[in-house]
């Protein structure tokens, strides 16, 4: 059973968010572009993996985008296999072209037939992952659960080469659709060996009450201020920004696309980068003359005001 399901990463909501707002000339925009991109690409290969796993739900407990912390230390790891034996880490990494893995330097090449680029070692940090879980899983009486680790390549068409020990690389990376047999292989030797069986469900849920979100403030990360961001509805169907206000919604003045609620999307990213938005923020955003209409909107919107701060938010859940 899959316990907990991925998300697009808050980060990547943040840049999606806070993108379409920047200036033109700002000077952080291609940075801000490059780590969208990034995550986007890290976030898809993970889908691509959680596909293939999705063939072990039936018999053991998945959770994707785990993150814990322990003894002052967060880390995350991209999708735990809890099954009757043991816990399998699996690392997703979405390269194109051909990677080589060197066991002797500890470090990962990429070629795309013309660059060479260097990445972290997958080894190292699934290294480091278990690390961290065994401390976690020994701080809740649990060291006794076996921990393997695997990582998965999500594109099938990616190139694997090793440069080293071909063997220690072959038992823990494969293509995706090999690792649901790579995992279920290791627990049926589990359970021919006559090794006690683990409560795999129980496990999960706990990890689950202890999961955290993982997440950065983009805004300061970049050092970006308020004033930075250009104002404006955002029309969903061209993508321009500053749709005009009409009786009952929104017109956009370039592709002439009406809309009844183009403005919830705003307010939801806005709220996203800051938590909270006051009655002047919500005119300023979404190009409003009137603070009445500003204030009938933010109460349609769902959302609650707070008197300490003169500012709505979201309702607590």
């Amino acid at each position: 059973m899959r316990i907990k399901f991925r998300i697009i990463p808050l980060p990547l909501q943040k840049y999606d968010a806070v993108i379409p707002r920047m200036p033109p000339q700002f000077p952080k925009l291609p940075e801000l572009k490059e780590n969208a991109k990034k995550l986007s690409s890290g976030y898809s290969g993970e889908l691509k993996v959680d596909y293939h796993l999705g063939m072990l739900v039936n018999s053991y407990t998945i959770l994707d985008d785990v993150y814990l912390h322990i003894h002052g230390s967060n880390f995350q790891i991209d999708s735990l296999v809890v099954t009757n034996h043991a816990i399998f880490i699996v690392e997703a990494k979405n390269y194109k072209g051909t990677i080589t893995f060197d066991t002797v330097l500890k470090q990962l090449i990429r070629s795309d037939g013309k660059i060479e680029s260097g990445f972290e070692y997958p080894i190292t940090q699934v290294e480091n992952q278990t690390y961290h879980l065994r401390n976690w899983l020994q701080h809740h009486n649990l060291s006794h659960i076996p921990i393997f680790y695997v990582v998965a390549i999500a594109d099938p068409e990616t190139v694997i080469k090793v440069d080293g020990n071909r063997e220690e690389i072959g038992k823990v990376v494969a293509h995706a659709a090999r690792i649901p047999k790579m995992i279920r292989d290791k627990d049926d030797a589990f359970a021919q060996a006559g090794k006690p069986k683990i409560e795999d469900y129980k496990i999960g849920k706990l990890i689950l009450r202890e999961c955290r979100d993982f997440d950065i403030n983009v805004m300061r990360h970049h050092e970006i201020t308020r004033e930075d961001l250009l104002p404006g509805v955002i029309c969903s169907g061209c993508g321009m920004r500053g749709m005009k206000r009409i009786h009952g919604g929104w017109l956009c003045k370039k592709c002439r696309q009406k809309s009844h609620n183009a403005h919830r999307n705003d307010l939801a990213n806005y709220l996203l980068l800051y938590g909270s938005i006051t009655n002047k923020e919500c005119m300023w955003l979404l190009g409003l003359t009137s603070r009445s209409t500003a204030t009938r909107i933010l109460q349609k919107s769902g959302l609650v005001y707070v008197k300490e701060c003169k500012c709505w938010t979201k309702r607590r859940k």
